[in-house]
């Protein structure tokens, strides 16, 4: 019997230009995470937990925070992206293209845009790379571009947190 252990997250050799991720699973925002979400953060704005008033504006309901959007967008990612990386380094032209609105389902897709080996430590490297946030319409909603700092595969930390105990 095999035993396998997958890392979380990517190191520097598994990014290669053009290549495009598809991440799984999406998530589906509710009118309880929005409204959680909104309230954590202090954005009292009335589109987002007024369903009254939203009901009388041009959208004719409750819009998502778009900060909310913007946060799951970037956790769809963290499995094949982030997940092994030292530092985010920076967060660039976060752009809202479409509203999205309670029961929506988030999906996401990334293309490695380009990268860099680190010019002062040997272990790492930047990577940048523009996710595109999509509903289940498959209309695109939103869409950054982020650098990341990831290690090299030889100085990767892949700690086993699930081995199997001996007895």
């Amino acid at each position: 019997m095999a035993e396998l252990h997958t890392p979380y997250g990517r190191v520097f050799e598994d990014f290669e230009s053009g290549d495009i991720i598809y991440h799984w699973p999406g998530r589906t925002i509710t009118q309880s995470d929005d409204l959680l979400f909104s309230l954590l953060s202090l954005n009292q704005h009335p589109l987002h937990i007024d369903t009254h008033y939203a009901s009388q504006t041009s959208f004719g309901k409750n819009v998502v925070n778009g900060t909310l959007v913007f946060s799951i967008g970037v956790g769809l990612t963290v499995n094949d992206i982030s997940g092994a990386a030292i530092a985010n380094l920076e967060y660039e032209n976060v752009t809202h293209l479409l509203p999205t609105f309670h029961g929506d389902t988030l999906y996401a897709r990334t293309e490695i845009l380009g990268k860099s080996e680190s010019k002062s430590k040997e272990d790492r490297g930047v990577v940048y790379v523009e996710t595109i946030i999509s509903n289940q319409r498959n209309e695109d909603v939103l869409r950054f571009r982020r650098k990341l700092m990831v290690p090299k595969r030889t100085f990767a930390i892949r700690p086993h947190t699930h081995i199997r105990p001996t007895c």
